[in-house]
């Protein structure tokens, strides 16, 4: 692939991203279920690591960390290396383990989203917190919460990726 259809892939992907952010930022986070709103940006991540190579993944996760700690009030630097490592890591798991399919991004999204929620419970517990009921509650609505819109977004990726290609290999 050109640099110049490598760019056009990547601005593709951006622009199919920026809807997703809008929905997250814009409406979910105005439209909680039970108090908590999803986290779209890492099962995005996870959408295009099952599609791409685990550096692209690594790269979209980068690109998607930035738009994350940029456009979210209070936003926090760790947001990039962690979705650059959910890059890495769905990335990995989509070229060794999963296949490209809904259900290797549905694993994919499922890992992620316990992964991140079992880091925010420890953080919160290294922070002097106890593990509550209410707590862990709201984590597994958050959790189930986002894994609902998997499907939208994993459609729109394979869109996307239909129309650009792929850098993984085969």
């Amino acid at each position: 692939m050109t640099a110049r259809n490598q760019l056009g892939k990547w601005l593709t992907y951006a622009l199919a991203l920026f809807p997703v952010w809008l929905l997250d930022a814009c409406v979910l986070s105005r439209w909680t279920l039970f108090g908590v709103s999803p986290l779209l940006l890492p099962v995005a991540v996870a959408a295009v690591s099952t599609l791409e190579s685990v550096t692209a993944a690594m790269g979209f996760g980068l690109g998607a960390g930035l738009l994350w700690t940029a456009a979210y009030p209070g936003g926090n630097s760790i947001r990039v290396l962690l979705l650059t490592l959910v890059g890495l890591g769905a990335g990995l798991l989509a070229q060794y383990v999963l296949s490209r399919s809904f259900l290797g991004c549905l694993t994919s999204s499922a890992a992620v989203l316990a992964a991140l929620e079992i880091g925010r419970t420890a953080i919160g517990l290294i922070a002097g917190g106890s593990l509550s009921g209410a707590l862990l509650r709201a984590g597994g609505l958050q959790f189930l919460w986002s894994l609902c819109w998997m499907p939208a977004i994993w459609l729109l990726f394979v869109r996307v990726h239909r129309r650009v290609g792929s850098d993984r290999p085969a």
